[in-house]
């Protein structure tokens, strides 16, 4: 088996300075050291650009250094998003392309000149079809989404083969979400335990993608940064990167995906209500918020002008 792991780092651009030093001390900074002691690690990371700009801003130096030579390297890679954490169902195609050009160019800044991703991630894994023929517009090659987007059902997707979006090139990745809830959730809080999760899929040739707040690992909950390389130290498995996935698999399966967030439940599709959280047709607030940024997108916009 191969595992591809994937993990998303993000704090608001307005994120409290004392709060910001909390989860580097007990989150960033130890697995961004651990990942540059342990030469084995294989993975893709998401690093919101709103987040890069906090670290220069209150002087993490030693996390930029330290992120710019593990980009260097390559044994991480990097995807790219929406800079702010943008809800992209609910942009016009203007505004998604300016988030994502505006994270490029700042994840370019802080990564260097050889930063040119290949993958997305939009957040919340916040799906809908008109963002596919977007980014690949953009020169992505692929998108990672929360299994539920494969048919509005979870356990259903088949990780010896290759997903592609229907009438595009591009590829999509589902995360798996059993096993990323369990890590998630600390259930599983060892290799021991992890590797029991798999099961007799661990003998077999299939991949499988985990994706989750990096957060997880020793701010959300403590100590389970240790378990993260721990596993890395394990031989049953066999880590890679997302875009290594289609080195190993070469038969594909075409697919519409479904409007769905990594969070949304089959009966939230089924009823219409995957991104209730947002906007709440009787929710007015929501209502008010999305006419403020309506409103403000124009200025920006006029801006340019």
């Amino acid at each position: 088996m191969r595992w591809a792991n994937f993990l998303h780092m993000y704090q608001p651009a307005e994120q409290q300075p004392d709060i910001l030093e909390s989860i580097v001390v007990q989150c960033y900074r130890p697995i961004v050291n651990g990942l540059m002691e342990n030469k084995n690690i294989r993975l893709t990371l998401n690093i919101n650009g709103a987040l890069f700009e906090l670290f220069d801003k209150y002087g993490y130096r030693d996390i930029l250094d330290n992120l710019y030579k593990l980009a260097q390297e390559g044994r991480v890679e990097f995807t790219s998003s929406a800079k702010y954490h943008a809800l992209l169902p609910f942009l016009n195609e203007q505004e998604i392309v300016r988030q994502i050009s505006l994270n490029n160019e700042t994840l370019k800044k802080y990564l260097g000149e050889d930063y040119k991703p290949k993958g997305f991630f939009a957040p919340e894994m916040a799906y809908d079809s008109k963002i596919a023929p977007i980014i690949e517009k953009m020169g992505f090659e692929w998108i990672i989404l929360d299994e539920i987007s494969c048919g509005g059902e979870v356990g259903k997707i088949d990780y010896s083969k290759i997903y592609k979006i229907k009438d595009t090139k591009l590829k999509v990745f589902f995360r798996d979400r059993r096993l990323s809830n369990l890590i998630m959730s600390a259930v599983v809080r060892s290799s021991e335990t992890l590797l029991n999760a798999l099961g007799d899929d661990i003998n077999q040739d299939k991949y499988i993608v985990t994706a989750m707040d990096i957060e997880t690992f020793g701010h959300h909950r403590p100590g389970l940064e240790k378990m993260l390389f721990e596993v890395f130290e394990t031989k049953d498995v066999e880590f890679i990167q997302i875009s290594d996935a289609d080195k190993f698999y070469k038969q594909s399966i075409e697919i519409e995906p479904s409007k769905a967030t990594w969070a949304s439940s089959k009966q939230d599709i089924d009823n219409g209500s995957q991104f209730l959280s947002w906007s709440d047709p009787e929710n007015i607030i929501h209502k008010w918020q999305w006419a403020l940024t309506d409103l403000v997108l124009k200025e920006v916009y006029a801006l340019d002008k």
